[in-house]
């Protein structure tokens, strides 16, 4: 599978990030085809070719008023506007609102997925930064037309790059101040620090007097980047690069982007998985005194508030007395509302608290027509090869009720027919690696 390393000596941003992906090889056409399946409104974009101290590369600057047509080329003309210009007309939107914009839109499951993630991890740094709930934080630069089209095309570019694993060097950013809606801070803003803080990724500071790690490109390496650090065994098959807006008194303003694959050494750790991972708080308390129904209560409640699992066992207390233990998974950003909801709700007197790294198989739903009607089938893909098919239970039900027989049936049926177009994906897209390698 290939590896993308990101070069991080300039930092990183989104609309950086989108330069380098589409210097090695995305096509920005259909990545825009892609994006305009999301209602944003009239946008337009440039992306041309630039340099920035003599490295050409790849520049993408996006403004969210209609482009007008230049008359002798009836093409929009090359960027006259600062991308991050009149602010004042930014779009200000809530992560709920940006969550309902990407789950209603028609772009792929795997885009969805990752582009959700990496602005959940926005979302996440700026609730514990103004202390209020996940679903009711405003982004304001990132709730613009330009950061959206830079998280989810980064997305729909990754996807057409064939969804390399991604590792990147040490990350770096500068100093001084910078402007932004909530007032002046220095560098590194206080999402760029907070997002990159809750995944335990480190950071350094240079002599560059400018912002160089954006929150948008934070998020990013948060969310994606599986190992941070110098190359180690890396082949080039493509470099790209993309360029930032600036001229910087210290180095480009480039980030290198390389696309290859890694050798494993003689005594060299073998290669990562192409797993995905993120983290998870884990809330935990023992109950002895809590009854059957307010403990189902409480567990049906924190469901429908948004926890990711929540879960109980039995065990042994103090006194010999039989309780429970009560265990909740959520977003580390949103631990705080879950343990004001234990405390309240459930007898406990105290809340255990941890952060855990999750490791995932990535994920890739197929459509499988049976003889009782089409059914979903989610796939758990580890290093290009399915290790896990699981028809949706509730296709299967509704296909058993139109046709009068037992769910398991269908889904019996439904993970036959999974396999051999499971297959054929599989081929296609070990096919697509061995012509672009």
């Amino acid at each position: 599978m290939d590896v993308l390393y990101l070069d991080l000596f300039s930092g990183i941003s989104g609309d950086m990030l989108l330069g380098a992906l589409f210097d090695l090889g995305a096509d920005p056409v259909r990545v825009e085809a892609e994006l305009r399946k999301l209602p944003l409104g009239p946008w337009h974009w440039h992306v041309h070719r630039d340099s920035r101290d003599h490295i050409a590369g790849c520049r993408v600057e996006v403004h969210p008023a209609p482009a007008h047509p230049d008359p002798a080329h009836g093409a929009p003309p090359r960027a006259h506007v600062h991308p991050h210009a009149d602010a004042q007309h930014h779009e200000h939107r809530s992560f709920a609102e940006i969550r309902r914009l990407i789950e209603e839109s028609p772009l792929a499951p795997w885009v969805r997925e990752r582009a959700l993630a990496w602005f959940r991890r926005i979302a996440e740094a700026e609730a514990r930064i103004h202390g209020q709930p996940v679903e009711t934080v405003h982004f304001h630069e990132v709730g613009a037309v330009d950061s959206i089209v830079d998280i989810v095309g980064g997305c729909i570019a990754l996807d057409l790059l064939g969804r390399p694993r991604v590792l990147a060097g040490p990350v770096v950013d500068g100093t001084g101040w910078i402007e932004c809606t909530h007032g002046r801070f220095p560098v590194p803003a206080p999402a760029t620090l907070a997002i990159l803080g809750a995944r335990g990724v480190p950071i350094s500071q240079c002599e560059e007097p400018h912002e160089l790690v954006t929150p948008t490109g934070a998020a990013f390496l948060a969310e994606f980047v599986e190992q941070f650090g110098p190359m180690r065994n890396l082949v080039a098959r493509r470099i790209g690069h993309g360029l930032g807006h600036r001229t910087l008194r210290t180095r480009p303003n480039v980030l290198r982007a390389v696309l290859g694959s890694c050798t494993t050494a003689v005594g060299a750790p073998p290669a990562p998985h192409d797993w995905e991972h993120d983290e998870v708080a884990v809330l935990e308390t023992n109950l002895d005194d809590t009854t059957g129904e307010q403990l189902g209560t409480f567990m049906e409640t924190a469901l429908q508030a948004g926890a990711l699992d929540v879960f109980c066992v039995p065990v042994q207390m103090k006194k010999q007395r039989p309780g429970v233990w009560l265990t909740l998974l959520c977003p580390p950003g949103e631990a705080d509302r879950f343990t004001e909801l234990i405390l309240r709700q459930t007898s406990a007197l105290g809340v255990r608290r941890s952060v855990r790294e999750r490791r995932k198989l990535r994920r890739q739903i197929v459509e499988i027509a049976t003889a009782y009607g089409t059914v979903r089938v989610k796939v758990g893909l580890l290093d290009n090869q399915a290790v896990q098919a699981k028809p949706e239970w509730d296709d299967c039900v509704r296909c058993g009720r139109d046709r009068n027989v037992e769910p398991r049936v269908v889904w019996q049926a439904a993970l036959a027919g999974a396999w051999p177009t499971i297959a054929q994906v599989a081929a296609a897209q070990a096919a697509t690696e061995r012509k672009n390698f």
